[in-house]
């Protein structure tokens, strides 16, 4: 046994009120965080555990108890020690949205989720300071994952000036775009790996710690344009519009042009698409995580359906069928 398992163990049996039974891992994402679920008199809970000089949890504490402020089922944070990046949580259960999903229980879930996120979205006060801003650096910072780590690192292409001049341009006119919309709360990785099937209260929120205010279309490509599951044009962008009718009905405003709205809604897509293909070839190429390199195909898939339909992303749509990019698979 590691010594930060026996610190997590010696920590649960000063926590948890009863003797443990059982401690198994419970799930694990692309950060340096791990969850296990614990079972003690005939009870469950997760303990999330975020090495200090890995990850700072306090993040994680202030947003569960906002969003559960506004009727979100987040986890509510039982016990902590956030020096040694310790907390015990309520158990949302095992039943992720991603294996639950098919055309038949595809309206309802979506439709849960939907409403969740109009909740969030209606109800964080973009002028909190509880949350920082997804301001243009940031944006940038994320789409440069995509030239360093995917093109650069792991395609291994040396781009030429022009290549590399478009690539620019094409990273600030999404920037831009984004920075135009309404702003609201964004979870900023709102997809079905991170939603649970709870019932009641469906869905489980996961892995918010990382929420900012940003554009009003970012959590709904996030999960109408999942990079685990895809779905029809015509669906997504119905989804979409549907979205945008209950907002403003909410009485959001901004959301005036349904064209726009949807022109917003592809090109905030195709600016996480570009950040999530980044992050997948580190995840690989960095942290030995090559399971993640199945999905960028997808991602990539994404991206350049859009360039197709927007003269605007031209020089991205040729740079990477020039390069091959859109043929690239894993190696199986």
């Amino acid at each position: 046994m590691s010594e930060r398992e026996q610190l997590l163990r010696d920590w649960l049996n000063d926590v948890v009120p009863a003797p443990l039974d059982r401690i198994a891992p419970a799930s694990s994402d692309a950060s340096f965080r791990r969850y296990f679920r614990v079972w003690f008199d005939g009870q469950t809970r997760i303990v999330m555990d975020a090495p200090p000089d890995k990850e700072d949890c306090r993040p994680f504490v202030a947003i569960a108890q906002a969003l559960r402020g506004l009727g979100l089922n987040a986890p509510e944070v039982l016990a902590g020690d956030l020096d040694q990046g310790l907390l015990l949580l309520t158990d949302l259960g095992s039943r992720q949205y991603l294996a639950e999903l098919d055309e038949r229980s595809v309206p309802g879930l979506y439709g849960d989720a939907l409403e969740a996120l109009a909740r969030l979205q209606i109800g964080g006060d973009p002028g909190s300071p509880l949350l920082p801003p997804y301001d243009s650096a940031l944006l940038h910072r994320e789409m440069e994952l995509f030239r360093e780590w995917f093109l650069g690192k792991l395609l291994g292409l040396n781009l030429r000036e022009e290549e590399h001049h478009t690539l620019d341009h094409v990273f600030a006119l999404l920037a831009d775009n984004a920075l135009e919309q309404p702003r609201v709360w964004v979870h900023r990785d709102y997809h079905s790996r991170n939603l649970m099937v709870t019932d009641p209260d469906n869905p489980g929120v996961l892995d918010f710690q990382d929420a900012v205010v940003g554009a009003v279309t970012y959590d709904l490509v996030s999960l109408l344009r999942d990079c685990y599951i895809a779905w029809p044009r015509a669906q997504v962008e119905a989804w979409a519009l549907a979205h945008r009718a209950r907002l403003r009905a909410l009485g959001m405003s901004g959301l005036d042009d349904a064209d726009e709205f949807l022109r917003r809604f592809d090109l905030m897509g195709v600016q996480r698409h570009l950040k999530a293909t980044g992050i997948f070839a580190r995840l690989n190429l960095r942290d030995g995580k090559p399971g993640y390199l199945r999905d960028i195909p997808r991602t990539l898939g994404y991206v350049l359906d859009v360039a197709d339909r927007y003269p605007e992303l031209a020089g991205l749509r040729d740079l990477l069928r020039t390069r091959g990019v859109d043929r690239w698979r894993p190696a199986p």
